[in-house]
């Protein structure tokens, strides 16, 4: 069954009261993506790191936790999700160990290379164009930086029918892999972060 149209909006731009429910929602729905994404970094201590579409930020405690002494970044388009953010994350951002930025991935708002790590989880589907995404995540990434993205592909039968396409654009991907490498940055298919599910990718990148 697909998916009310308003529904789908409110996971591409959360606001109002049915974006905080969104927001709860997905803070539960995707952990466990989102835990795996996270180790698949192999995050240290004193790196930078950059969460793209935070959404919620739960994830950036547990960034936190892993680059000790770094900095942790989390960029979403949402004011109310940035909001949620920066409360269930109050005192990592009273201290400055985690930042919260207003933003979209098509303009980063922050120097060529500057982050170590970044993730992606479930948000590619909302970006305009993917070669001005992956090539500004490039630009601030050093090199040597690595990248992950989860993200459910064409090959989601159930996921298409159940999400409106004008929203939810689920891509191939052989050309998330043909855009990461226009990008400059070397891509590689680390499986699916739930197990043997071939529809939800957990793809690894890196820049030279």
């Amino acid at each position: 069954m697909r998916r009310p149209h308003f529904i789908a909006e409110q996971a591409r731009l959360a606001k109002g009261p049915i974006g905080r429910l969104i927001a709860f929602i997905m803070a539960h729905e995707t952990w466990s993506e989102n835990q795996r994404a996270i180790a698949s970094l192999a995050i240290e201590s004193g790196e930078s790191v950059l969460d793209i579409g935070c959404g919620h930020g739960r994830s950036l405690g547990a960034l936190a936790s892993l680059a000790q002494g770094g900095r942790v970044v989390g960029l979403d388009p949402s004011m109310l999700m940035a909001e949620i953010a920066v409360k269930r994350n109050r005192e990592l951002v009273r201290s400055r160990r985690v930042e919260v930025v207003i933003g979209g991935v098509d303009a980063l708002p922050f120097a060529d290379a500057t982050f170590d790590k970044a993730l992606c989880v479930h948000v590619i589907y909302f970006w305009d164009e993917l070669q001005r995404a992956f090539s500004e995540i490039a630009r601030v990434l050093r090199p040597g930086g690595r990248l992950v993205l989860v993200f459910r592909t064409n090959a989601d039968e159930k996921a298409k029918q159940a999400f409106p396409s004008d929203v939810y654009r689920f891509p191939a991907l052989t050309d998330v892999l043909s855009v990461l490498a226009k990008a400059g940055l070397v891509g590689e298919l680390s499986g699916s972060p739930n197990g043997p599910q071939p529809e939800l990718a957990l793809l690894l990148a890196r820049k030279p």
